[in-house]
Formats: structure tokens, C-alpha cells, sequence
């Protein structure tokens, strides 16, 4: 990646961390969905299907704006597989023109040196691959075996900045594989990080020995990058510990759906479950407020690193007792940043 391009990724980054310590109701990352289908099916995933169409564009684009309006710093366009969507460019330009931190989550599969140039054209800022294994298993085909020549493409022609996730936990049947998949990208220059599989709720399933000890090892090869300033996070899920957070969900973290619904996050879908043109400052921060059940044990990991921001603020309660906020702006349609909070 051009020196250049990296400089200004890292000063608008820079810009949009100053604003959220400024600001505490805009969110900070919203992941959107264009496409619930996959071209996989691996086997520890509830987050695909293999029938969905791709969202219409004009629909995509109308989202994309939304979430513009709602003053969201950045965008993670996943699904489902997002490269499976005709027009993932378009939407990642849309993001971007809004000033919009841009990244994606891929299996990689489908990435090719005109792809990779596509997304270049369009402004991407960063993409990340999850590979589970060195050869495909019957859980999962996200091998580096299969997925090496696209690997060297991004390490060629990739003018974003690219992960490479390993991963340890339920449905990993060679855990050592881990540490293997995380050596290569940093041969190939790429950011590293290790990922703890979480069940189908989304919750932690503690890691054996082994695991432990490869968890470790992987640690000692990332260097100092953004992803380990919750490290302490990760490492109590490693350890089997609950952590004490106070997730964002709804507020700083949005997730949403290929129906335009807001969820909490991919593994918490039905909550608040608000139509995204709906939504306003108003939910941003009654969820903001809201304490959330799952957090000791969850390990969706952006949802953390997102509330870092925030920790060390306001307080939550159960969402019975969040102070009541004036609805009534919201009921009404008043664009976001119009609303007026209620003392």
C-alpha cells in the first residue's frame, strides 16, 4: 500500500476517534448487509443462506445514506458473502463520498486482480479474510491452501490495508492450523489477528490447553496494531472469563440486515429490530443506556472494540429502567440529527 494512501487512512481514522470522544451520539460502525447468501457453508456459521438475492442498488445506496445521516463513522460491508453483491463498488464509492471509513468482511474466494482493482477505484479502506484451516475440512473451506493465490493478488495489487483472521474454538478441528495461517500473513505483510469461535448465540466456548498455549503464540506475532486495544478482552475469553463491558449495541455499534431492520448485532438479530429508516438519535441513545445481558461472554469482537470509546462513561442500566426520552420526534420523522433529547 502506497505510503501516501496510508497517511490519510490513519489521519481521517485519527479524526473520526477525535469525534467520538466529542460526541457520544452518532454511531461509530454499523455493519450492512447487501447479500444474506453465501457461496460456503461453514459449518460454525448462522449468518448465510444459499437462496438470498442480492439487495437492489438503489435500496443499498438509500441505506448507505441513511446511515449518513445518522453521522455513522464507519461501514462494514459483510454478509452472507458482500462480493457476491453486482454492484459492491457502487455502494463502497456511496460510503466513502459520505466521508465514511469503508471496510469489508469476505471469505475471499471470489477475489480476483480485477476485483481487487474495482475496490481500489471505489476507495476501500480495509479488508478482512478469515481463513480456519491449511486444508478444507468438513467445517469449513476457508483454507490458505485454497485461498494462497488470492492472498498474493492483495499483497500485489491491494492499495487498502488487509487482515488476515485465524481461528480458535468450537468447530476448529486442527487448532494448530491457526498459528500457521498467522505466520503466512505476516509474511506477506498483512495485519494479523486471532479470532475465539463463538457458538451459535454468539457466546464464548472456553479453549482447551493447546488452544491456550497457540492463542499465546499468535499474540507474540501481531506487533502493536489498533485490533489489541482489547487485548484484555480477548485474552479473558481465552481464559474462559467474563469480561465487564458496557456494550454500544444499537448506539455506537449498528447492525444491519438485508430487510433494513437495526439489530444489536449478527448473533443478537431481533433487537431492537427497528427499520433503519426509522431509526434515529432517539434509539441511539435509549441503547446507548441499555445494559446488555450477553456482554460477559459475547465474543463479537468489533462490538467491543467499538464501546472502548465509551467505557469509562454513562453508566447502563436495564433497559426498564433507561430514563424515558421523548419519543415523540422519532414518531413524527424528523430527520436524525433534528432530534432534541429529553433531560
Amino acid at each position: 500500500m502506497h505510503l501516501k494512501l496510508k497517511i490519510e487512512r490513519m489521519a481521517r481514522l485519527a479524526g473520526h476517534g477525535l469525534r467520538a470522544l466529542a460526541d457520544q451520539d452518532h454511531p461509530l460502525l454499523a455493519h450492512l448487509i447487501p447479500i444474506r447468501r453465501c457461496n460456503l457453508s461453514c459449518g460454525y456459521c448462522n449468518e448465510y443462506d444459499a437462496v438470498s438475492k442480492p439487495v437492489p442498488l438503489e435500496v443499498m445506496l438509500r441505506r448507505v445514506d441513511l446511515l449518513a445521516g445518522l453521522r455513522t463513522a464507519a461501514i462494514t460491508f459483510s454478509g452472507g458473502e458482500p462480493l457476491l453483491h453486482p454492484a459492491l463498488d457502487a455502494l463502497v464509492a456511496r460510503a466513502r463520498s459520505h466521508g465514511m471509513f469503508v471496510t469489508m468482511i469476505t471469505n475471499g474466494y471470489m477475489l480476483s486482480p480485477e476485483i481487487i482493482g474495482g475496490l481500489n477505484r471505489a476507495g476501500l479502506d480495509h479488508l478482512q479474510i478469515s481463513i480456519d484451516n491449511v486444508e478444507p475440512d468438513a467445517v469449513s473451506m476457508k483454507s490458505l491452501r485454497l485461498l494462497e493465490p488470492k492472498l498474493k493478488w492483495l499483497s500485489e495489487l491491494a492499495e487498502f490495508s488487509v487482515a488476515i483472521n485465524s481461528v480458535l474454538g468450537a468447530g476448529v478441528q486442527n487448532p494448530k492450523d491457526a498459528l500457521t495461517v498467522a505466520r503466512r500473513a505476516r509474511q506477506l505483510g498483512f495485519q494479523g489477528s486471532v479470532g475465539v469461535i463463538h457458538d451459535g448465540h454468539g457466546q464464548l466456548q472456553s479453549l482447551s490447553g493447546i488452544e491456550k498455549e497457540l492463542y499465546q503464540a499468535i499474540k507474540s506475532l501481531q506487533g502493536w496494531r489498533p485490533v489489541r486495544l482489547n487485548r484484555s478482552f480477548q485474552d479473558n475469553l481465552a481464559e474462559g472469563r467474563p469480561n465487564r463491558w458496557r456494550c454500544r449495541a444499537g448506539a455506537r455499534y449498528l447492525y444491519v440486515d438485508e430487510n433494513g431492520l437495526v439489530h444489536y448485532c449478527s448473533q443478537q438479530r431481533g433487537t431492537p429490530g427497528i427499520p433503519l429508516e426509522r431509526y434515529t438519535r432517539y434509539d441511539i441513545r435509549r441503547e446507548y443506556l441499555a445494559e446488555k445481558s450477553c456482554a460477559p461472554y459475547c465474543t463479537v469482537n468489533c462490538a467491543q472494540q467499538v464501546a472502548i470509546a465509551d467505557n469509562w462513561r454513562a453508566p447502563q442500566r436495564a433497559l426498564a429502567a433507561v430514563p424515558r426520552l421523548d419519543p415523540t420526534p422519532a414518531a413524527a420523522g424528523i430527520p436524525a440529527g433534528d432530534i432534541q433529547l429529553a433531560p
